[in-house]
């Protein structure tokens, strides 16, 4: 094709999704042609205007094994451009060790954030190759630092050097009263990747006498010190399914604030389900849930993972830090890989691992797996890829904007962490699409067909017993009998609307205050048209009282068009996340409606940017409620039009607000409960949680089987 043909193609893609996938191409045909002229190209294309473009530049550069390439992306480590210092030292984590490149990068670590992340992945690559390069001038680095959470990233980056020269070095900064605890916490960390070296047992040993929160990490690092890869080979089929970003617990207390959404309630589900399939043959014996927890949750998950020989476990994984928003979580890498690493080692043998997200957890979580030699199996899904699409057919995000955006939502790592998850795993599963060969293969670039039999199609489910249980409650409520708990939660909530607005149907939405769901949107949509007059929304989500930044952005966006002491009287409600029995107690609500405070056929509104498949969507069609959805995505196979609910483009604010008004008034013509039986009968027959259970458990046993002909070939050790 040649360079220039190649760059142009990049420039020229119409869609950006398209010029991202066609930046491989750029990326062949440099380390195809090389050269003095191939550099000169690629180097003035990063000093354009078009930031995707320069990006993509810097990762063809990163192809060729010339010194020039390799000083031109070492400069770029200084760029005044926060994108391209992180693409750069991302680039360089594929070449040899560059001597004059560790400073710059370890001032990248310093600065923290997704760039020092990568700066960091790329300095522990380097350390097996100049193990004392990287160790000098991080020790180096820390005589001039002062600030506390740089040094906890500079130490930690010590911790990654494997020589036992550091050994030292973090004994000397684990016991320093003098410093920082959380620097210490990051010395005590390290200390237990050095093996059973004598000094540091002795030192963990007596800091775990203690009671701390450095001696519980204290505890953690002699489990890491001890601890070996399990060489059992249980009878039973263990699992273990990841995420991260949640308090996940069997109540599912927390579902709905900050990151903890509908994943949180389908693994807790699925766990459950899983256990209990028809099929013994290949029923799951022992589930492990693993989620983010404290250093002394982590302590009792070892204990309580190592213990359990069957049933549905919970391991909590400590990030030694505050909880943060999946979307800032990367420089958690390290802390997350040993959590992970120390619970699956204490499981005694881990069959399969389901990752199902391109975030810090699927990354660290990919390198157990493969150090543990245990199969993955990961659901694909065109995320943040349908993101992107949306973004640019908005028009919000170009080609020339693409890298400030990329530097808050890393797009292009994500996208790249999808293509080299699904690549590397043993199988996938994907979620129903309309048009799934074309989507996976235009937006992810993956051919389904070439070997299907590594591909299973599941669509996600909902344990019928809850939804069943909140619509016989919400119904006896409108008949007259007294409310539950739930129910009369909900009641207070609308009690305190004025008196002119109680009686009007509701309009409701569950899930996470984050742009990507669109609550904000659906508030706006909402407060500017007549809609405002004719129904109160109701949003059930978000931590009200401690928001991250992703909730406190949308909670600001919504404010600027209902000002918060304004709320009650425009009929806004805010609730707050809630527990997930509760909130589809409240959306059955919006059903049947409650005497004297709710109309009843409400309407069910799902403003999400994108929405692989949509755990309350489908909770709400078998509540009975008519549903507005995204027109993308899971949801276009399970809604039908002007049946069932609405398919929107729901980043098209005004097509979204016409579907609202549409909804409400098509749900308050119905006379009967046809519609609603329908709804029901759709999630019911398809979509239920010991279906995908079901479904999941035949993969899982595959991919053991498969296993276990690959262990019958290793060649046995002399």
């Amino acid at each position: 094709m040649g360079i220039l043909t190649a760059l142009d193609a990049v420039r020229q893609a119409t869609r950006l999704v398209d010029a991202m996938r066609l930046a491989e191409e750029l990326a062949f045909e440099a380390s195809r042609e090389g050269g003095v002229r191939t550099i000169r190209v690629l180097k003035s294309a990063i000093a354009d205007d078009n930031q995707l473009v320069a990006i993509a530049a810097i990762h063809a550069l990163a192809g060729i094994f010339d010194d020039d390439a390799d000083r031109a992306i070492s400069k770029l480590l200084s760029s005044k451009e926060g994108y391209l210092r992180e693409h750069a030292a991302w680039a360089l984590s594929s070449r040899v060790p560059q001597v004059g490149a560790v400073s710059r990068l370890i001032g990248l670590v310093i600065a923290g954030g997704f760039g020092g992340m990568v700066a960091q992945r790329t300095l522990e690559q380097w350390s097996n190759a100049a193990p004392e390069n990287i160790a000098v001038g991080v020790e180096g680095a820390l005589l001039g630092v002062r600030d506390e959470d740089a040094r906890y990233r500079l130490v930690e980056t010590l911790g990654l050097v494997g020589s036992s020269m550091t050994i030292a070095p973090l004994l000397r900064i684990a016991a320093d009263e003098s410093e920082h605890e959380i620097v210490r916490v990051a010395a005590v960390s390290a200390l237990g990747q050095r093996g059973p070296d004598p000094r540091v047992v002795t030192y963990l040993e007596r800091e775990a006498a203690a009671d701390s929160y450095l001696a519980d990490v204290a505890r953690l690092s002699l489990v890491d010190v001890s601890a070996s890869p399990s060489q059992a080979t249980p009878t039973a089929l263990t699992v273990a399914q990841l995420f991260l970003h949640a308090d996940i617990d069997a109540d599912l207390s927390q579902v709905g604030s900050g990151d903890n959404g509908g994943i949180a309630t389908l693994l807790v589900r699925l766990g459950d389900a899983l256990m209990t399939t028809p099929d013994a043959s290949t029923r799951v014996e022992r589930v492990i849930t693993l989620s983010r927890g404290s250093a002394a949750d982590a302590v009792a998950s070892v204990s309580e993972i190592a213990a359990a020989s069957g049933g549905h476990v919970y391991g909590r994984v400590p990030t030694l830090s505050e909880p943060i928003q999946s979307a800032s979580a990367w420089p958690l890498r390290v802390a997350v890989r040993r959590g992970i690493r120390r619970l699956l080692r204490a499981a005694g043998g881990v069959d399969v691992l389901h990752l199902r997200m391109a975030d810090v957890g699927s990354l660290a979580a990919a390198d157990v797996a493969r150090e543990l030699d245990i199969p993955v199996v990961f659901t694909v899904a065109p995320d943040p890829h349908a993101v992107i699409d949306s973004l640019d057919k908005s028009g919000t995000l170009t080609q020339q904007n693409f890298g400030d955006v990329d530097e808050r939502e890393h797009f292009w790592f994500r996208v790249r962490l999808v293509q080299r998850l699904a690549a590397n795993a043993d199988h996938t599963v994907l979620f129903p699409r309309p048009n799934l060969q074309r989507d996976m293969r235009e937006l992810v670039g993956i051919d389904l067909t070439a070997h299907p039999e590594r591909h299973s199609i599941v669509p996600e489910g909902i344990d019928m017993r809850v939804i069943d249980r909140a619509v016989d409650e919400a119904a006896d409520l409108a008949a007259g009998l007294p409310a539950t708990a739930p129910l009369q939660q909900l009641s207070d909530l609308l009690e305190a609307l004025p008196e002119s607005r109680r009686g009007l149907p509701l309009l409701v939405s569950v899930g996470r205050f984050h742009r990507v769901k669109g609550m904000a949107a659906i508030v706006e949509a909402w407060a500017g048209s007549a809609l405002a007059d004719r129904a109160n929304l109701l949003l059930v989500g978000g931590d009200l009282q401690s928001p991250s930044a992703d909730e406190q952005q949308q909670l600001e966006a919504m404010d600027a068009v209902v000002p918060a002491a304004e709320r009650a009287e425009a009929g806004l409600v805010l609730s707050g996340h809630q527990p997930n029995d509760t909130a589809a107690r409240w959306v059955a609500a919006a059903r049947f409606g409650i005497p004297g405070l709710a109309a009843p056929r409400g309407v069910y509104v799902c403003g999400s940017l994108k929405e692989e498949f949509g755990i309350a969507l489908l909770e709400a069609m078998a509540s009975g409620l008519f549903v507005v959805a995204p027109a993308g995505g899971g949801p276009a196979t399970y809604v039908q039009q002007h049946v069932t609910g609405l398919l929107v483009p729901t980043w098209d604010l005004e097509r979204l607000q016409e579907a609202m008004v549409d909804a409400l008034e098509i749900a308050s013509t119905e006379t009967d409960d046809e519609r609603a039986a329908l709804s029901r009968a759709t999630v019911e027959d398809s979509f239920t949680i010991q279906a995908m259970a079901q479904s999941l458990a035949e993969v899982y046993s595959d991919v053991n089987q498969a296993q276990a002909v690959l262990g019958e070939w290793a060649v046995p050790t002399p």
